[in-house]
Order: structure tokens, then C-alpha cells, then sequence
């Protein structure tokens, strides 16, 4: 741990607070129908499109039409991707003339994407065509984030409505999260990138001689990779165009690029807390919310870097001496130009949002930093957590934490005007309870399974648990990353991941929606001397501990057995 790594990281601290409240005044700009400085430009084109799919703007949705309208689109979008992967070879803008792709991948792989999971058990550059990166792939980075966007500002309209039968519209409101924000904002970040080295074009891949072995090639590949990087990261999708991911040069070239990726990944979630103050007129408790998100985020960070910077005399690539260019610590599956400081911030907010982008192989953390990064992901990615999904969940807990005030106090709990009854509690709870009962379950299911589950380990031991164990709960909590041990490109592991991915957003988007429905058509209430205040720091100590406590103590069985025995072997000595 160095002077300059607790530099970069209160630099980025700044930059990314001094964003909040400019973000998330556009957005609620945005998605409360308002006229902003693009409304000239694309006005027009919003109605046609209104005109073109027969939609009626003016007609606003009760929960269970909003539902069925997201769910329908994205089980069409689902289809479309699906149907590109396996017909790739016979469409155009396949230059490396690359063959279909399997069922049961492509099954996979469009279920990844159309859950903001963006899970790849294959390799982007030899597997997909420039078509199926940018029509299948790079569209569903748009889609998938405008879902959790709109989700997000539904269950925000729920509580701040009063006595109403409706929480928006869905075409709208992702026409306009699609229109206003999403797509202007990754035009400026493409060309941002560009201007750092990202390759945009669609050329075959180059066959380059090396310097040490003329006679041979080498082939580079290349493509359409700025467009695709910049939703990747803005979205918090995560999926890369080349296997490397953020780690390849052609992804992430510069310190500038690295710098504007990790940003990215948090602009949009953390300027929706400031939306969530201004749409319900209490712009205390928004900053209370962020509270408790960026006290998780120090919280992980500061134990990924120290356990990074850690040297482990059992761990191959952790130097156990170090000087000030070239700190001490496992630098094993890190980019040197990176260093310990800048993996571990990445690899700490991809892990905090539903992102999954790497600039690091994650497999190589030491044992408590991958704990750490799969602990973010068991919280529920509510640490920011991914754009809309991270601030949904986390109100999840919020109505809880208000709920246990309740408790202590013997009153009927409140919040910001509605009583929080047994319906609110039941919806939150089914949100909490449906994450680590798929996780455990598929977990179980395939450790138990050795042809199934097993054979696919590189490692045995409690790591080899943990990459089991990692991967599903990196489908369920839609993140994506992964730990590189498990090759997971296995008939069994792709349908289980798949239909993981699923129930991970889909199940769990559909409380969030009735829990909104239920609160919009609640009376407000006056606040009274017994109310629980949601705006103070007392509440983003309750929030932060709930949160703790119903997310990680779930998991520490499951923990204890993976990642903190593989410490406790280390420290002892034991190689396994």
C-alpha cells in the first residue's frame, strides 16, 4: 500500500461525488418527462418511434402491465440474439468467416445479455462475428441497462405517488433512457476512447510477423471495439470484445481510459441516489442512501488493496519486498501497468455494480481479496450496484431497515409518508430470500456432481469450491466476471448458468415492480414525533448494518468453507 495508490483513489472519490448531483438532476430530468437541451435534436424522433410501434404515451401502466411489457421485451430481444448467434455464419460482417455458435452457448450468451449479466464462457474474438457483437451483443448492452434504469425509476415513482394506480409507462420510459441518456452519452464516450487508442472500424484481423520469429504470424484482432466499450462500462454490462477484457491493450490502452472505464461504471448508480432525493422531495435521504453505498465501497476497497499489497510467501507472484516504483505484493494475473492499487480499485467496483468488466484476473487474487470481490457481488450489488438494479436493491433494504425501526419502537414503521404493512415486507423479503436460495442450491447441486460440476476445476480444495461457488453467484447477481479455474463452457454448466441469470433478474425485478404498484396507491401519512427519520446518519449506520447483515452473514457458511479456509491453509503453510 502506497502514498500514491490512496492518491488515485481520492481523486477518483472526488471526481465521481462532484458527479452526483449534476447526473442525477439530468436524469430525473429525463425520466420525468421534462424538456432538456437535446429535445430539439431528438423530440421528433421520439414520437415517431411512439408512432411507429403503436404506442400511446399518454397512457400510463399499473405494476403488472409495466411487468408484462418488460418481461415480453425482454424475452423478444432474448429470441433475436439467439437466433443471430446460431445463424452468424450465414449473415454479413463476418470477415473471419467464424462458424455458429452452439446451442447451448449461444442459450448462454443471450441469456447473459439479457440480463445486464454478460457472462462469457467463450472467447468474444474467435467465437463472434462483428454482426453478433453489435447487433446481438452491443444492442443488449443498451436494452438490458434501460431496463434496470426504468425498474429503478418505477419503484421511485411508487414512493413518491400518492393514492395512484400507476407507476409510468415502460415503452416510454426506456424509449427516453435509450434516446436522452444511454446513447448521447456513449456517442461522446466512443470518441473519448478513440482519442486513447480503441480501435473502431471492421477490418479483417491483421497477420503480423513477430520480431523474434519471422516465419511465423501472428493475428490481431480488432473491430467495432470503442462503441461496444463504452455501453459495456456505462451500462455496468461488463462484457468484453476481446477475451482479456479490460486488460487487453486494444480495451483499455491508457491510465486516461482506465480511469474513464471505472468512472463510468458508477456515474449513472450514484447519480440515481440524487434522482431518488429530488423525485421524492427529500434530498436528505438520497444522500443518505449514497452514504451507505460509498461507506461499503472504502470499506471494500481499503481490504482488497491491503490483502493485494499483502505478501504471501505461498503465493507464486507476490513479491515480498518492495520499493517505491515496485511496491511489494501478488502481482500474479495483473497488468503491470496497472499495478496492485489500480486492479484492486477496478476489481472492487466491478465486484460493487452488476458490472463484470476485469482488468485483472480475478482468480488470482490473494484469498481475502477474492472474498472481498465475492462478497460485494452476495450483497446484492447494492454498493452502487448496476445502473437501476444497484438503487432498487438497496431500497429493497431500505424498506427493511425501516421495518426493523418500526420494530424497536413499537410503531408502524414509515417511510417518507407511506406505512410500510405485511405486503411491503413480504415482496422485500421474496427479493432478498429468492438471491442466495438459487446461489446455494446450484452451488450445492454441482460441488455434489462430479462429472457435472467437478470435472470443469482447474483447483481443488476450498478454492476450487470458491470458483464453483463464484461463478453462480456472479450469474444470480448479474455481475459476470468469474474466476478463470472453472471453465464453464460445458453443456451442464452453460443451461444452469443461463436459467441462473434469469431468475436472478427476472424473479427478482418482479417484487421490486409490485412493491412499487403497492406503494403508489398508498395515502401519505404527516411525520410525527415516533418516525423513524430516513435522512440521517443514524439511518445510513441502520441501512449499512442491515444490509451487512441479511447479505453477508447468509454466505459466511459458504465463505468459511471457501475463501477464508484457503487463507488459514496459506498462513499455516499448507499447499494444497
Amino acid at each position: 500500500m502506497t502514498a500514491n495508490g490512496w492518491l488515485q483513489f481520492a481523486i477518483y472519490c472526488i471526481i465521481l461525488l462532484a458527479t452526483v448531483r449534476p447526473v442525477g438532476l439530468y436524469l430525473a430530468t429525463v425520466l420525468e418527462g421534462r424538456r432538456t437541451w437535446l429535445h430539439p435534436i431528438l423530440r421528433p424522433l421520439e414520437r415517431g418511434i411512439y408512432k411507429l410501434a403503436g404506442v400511446n404515451a399518454e397512457h400510463e401502466m399499473n405494476w403488472r402491465e409495466y411487468a408484462f411489457a418488460l418481461l415480453g421485451f425482454s424475452a423478444a430481444s432474448m429470441v433475436l440474439t439467439y437466433l443471430i448467434e446460431r445463424l452468424q455464419a450465414h449473415l454479413p460482417w463476418n470477415p473471419q468467416n467464424i462458424v455458429a455458435v452452439g446451442p447451448d452457448l449461444a442459450w448462454n450468451t443471450a441469456a447473459s445479455f439479457t440480463t445486464n449479466t454478460n457472462r462469457q464462457s467463450y472467447t468474444p474474438e474467435t467465437t463472434m462475428s462483428y454482426l453478433t457483437q453489435m447487433a446481438g451483443l452491443a444492442t443488449h448492452n443498451f436494452f438490458s441497462a434501460a431496463v434496470g434504469i426504468v425498474c429503478a425509476m418505477a419503484l421511485i415513482r411508487g414512493i413518491a405517488r400518492k393514492t395512484a394506480g400507476t407507476i409510468g409507462n415502460f415503452w416510454v420510459d426506456t424509449t427516453r433512457t435509450l434516446l436522452y441518456i444511454l446513447l448521447p452519452a456513449c456517442v461522446i464516450y466512443a470518441l473519448l476512447l478513440v482519442g486513447q487508442g480503441v480501435p473502431q472500424n471492421f477490418h479483417a484481423y491483421t497477420a503480423a510477423a513477430p520480431l523474434e520469429a519471422p516465419a511465423q504470424t501472428q493475428t490481431i484482432a480488432q473491430g467495432p471495439v470503442a462503441s461496444q466499450e463504452a455501453i459495456k462500462m456505462l451500462g455496468t454490462n461488463g462484457g468484453g470484445f476481446f477475451n482479456a477484457n479490460s486488460a487487453h491493450p486494444y480495451e483499455n490502452p491508457t491510465p486516461v481510459s482506465n480511469f474513464l472505464e471505472i468512472l463510468s461504471i458508477f456515474i449513472i448508480p450514484a447519480g440515481l441516489t440524487y434522482t431518488l432525493g429530488r423525485v421524492t422531495g427529500s434530498p436528505g435521504h438520497g444522500w443518505a442512501v449514497l452514504a451507505a453505498m460509498f461507506i461499503l465501497f472504502v470499506a471494500g476497497f481499503t481490504t482488497v488493496y491491503w490483502a493485494e499489497a499483502h505478501p504471501y510467501e505461498l503465493v507464486r507472484g507476490a513479491a515480498q519486498t518492495g520499493s517505491a516504483t515496485a511496491p511489494a505484493g501478488n502481482m500474479e494475473g495483473k497488468e503491470v501497468r496497472f499495478g496492485v492499487s489500480q486492479s484492486a480499485l477496478f476489481a472492487t467496483i466491478t465486484t460493487d455494480a452488476s458490472c463484470g468488466a476485469v482488468n485483472n484476473v480475478h482468480d488470482s487474487l490473494t484469498p481475502l481479496g477474492g472474498m472481498v470481490v465475492l462478497t460485494n457481488i452476495m450483497l446484492g450489488e447494492v454498493v452502487f450496484g448496476g445502473v437501476g438494479a444497484g438503487l432498487y436493491g438497496i431500497l429493497i433494504f431500505v424498506v427493511l431497515s425501516v421495518f426493523i425501526a418500526g420494530l424497536m419502537v413499537g410503531r408502524t414503521p414509515e417511510y417518507l409518508g407511506k406505512k410500510i404493512e405485511s405486503y411491503d415486507v413480504k415482496m422485500s423479503m421474496l427479493y432478498v430470500l429468492i438471491f442466495p436460495m438459487i446461489i446455494l442450491s446450484l452451488t450445492a447441486v454441482f460441488v455434489l456432481s462430479p462429472k457435472m460440476g467437478l470435472t470443469a476445476l482447474t483447483n481443488t480444495g476450498p478454492h476450487g469450491l470458491t470458483e464453483i461457488l463464484y461463478a453462480f453467484t456472479s450469474a444470480v447477481g448479474n455481475n459476470g466476471s468469474a474466476f478463470a479455474g472453472l471453465s464453464a463452457n460445458t453443456w451442464a454448466y452453460n443451461v444452469a448458468l443461463g436459467w441462473a441469470m434469469l431468475g436472478g433478474r427476472f424473479l427478482m425485478v418482479i417484487p421490486v415492480l409490485a412493491l412499487a404498484g403497492n406503494l403508489a396507491q398508498k395515502k401519505s401519512v404527516p411525520p410525527s414525533p415516533g418516525t423513524f427519520p430516513v435522512n440521517t446518519g443514524l439511518f445510513t449506520v441502520l441501512l449499512t448494518g442491515v444490509i451487512l447483515i441479511l447479505g453477508a452473514l447468509t454466505f459466511f457458511p459458504a465463505l468459511s468453507l471457501g475463501p477464508i479456509l484457503e487463507h488459514l491453509l496459506l498462513k499455516s503453510g499448507q499447499v494444497f
